[in-house]
């Protein structure tokens, strides 16, 4: 399935913010290039680096989110009205344990498709983007499921995170 990624919302301010993530993944898939010239595979570096960034991120978030572990923190501080709109979020179910969303844009995989990626290296690129996610997770004692994503040629992301049993 090739990649559909078209955003409806069109506000000026939230087109500002997308570019701000496209900035950032642009950065990433030139690293990435970079390195892959110099015969270095991505797969073995940026999995575990981006991981560091999301416990990084995860532990703050906790710490605005009162210290707790609570799903319900995480949608609160990470996932706010204006990251809605950025990346057209729909939240399905949010529970101390549980916070299921559907994305139905993406910055990131927009800024890969500028860039002429193709349908197998925005594949990539977004699992290895998905580890600082898994990352957050991991910080709330859950872990992050994808059982669909816009870079597979899904509609939408299946954004699961879940208590770790």
């Amino acid at each position: 399935m090739a990649v559909i990624n078209e955003p409806k919302i069109k506000n000026p301010l939230i087109v500002a913010i997308r570019e701000q993530l496209e900035h950032r993944a642009l950065w990433m898939y030139l690293l990435c290039d970079e390195a892959k010239k110099k015969g270095l595979d991505s797969s073995e570096y940026a999995p575990a680096a981006i991981r560091r960034c999301g416990l990084y991120q995860g532990a703050n978030l906790r710490e605005k989110a009162g210290g707790s572990d609570s799903l319900k923190g995480l949608k609160k501080t990470l996932f706010s009205k204006p990251a809605q709109m950025v990346f057209e979020m729909k939240i399905r179910s949010c529970t101390d344990d549980e916070l299921f969303i559907d994305f139905h844009y993406c910055p990131l995989v927009k800024a890969w498709q500028k860039q002429g990626c193709t349908d197998e290296e925005i594949r990539i690129l977004c699992d290895q983007a998905m580890c600082g996610d898994r990352g957050i997770a991991e910080s709330f004692g859950a872990e992050l499921q994808l059982p669909a994503t816009i870079a597979n040629g899904d509609g939408i992301c299946k954004i699961r995170f879940m208590r770790k049993k």
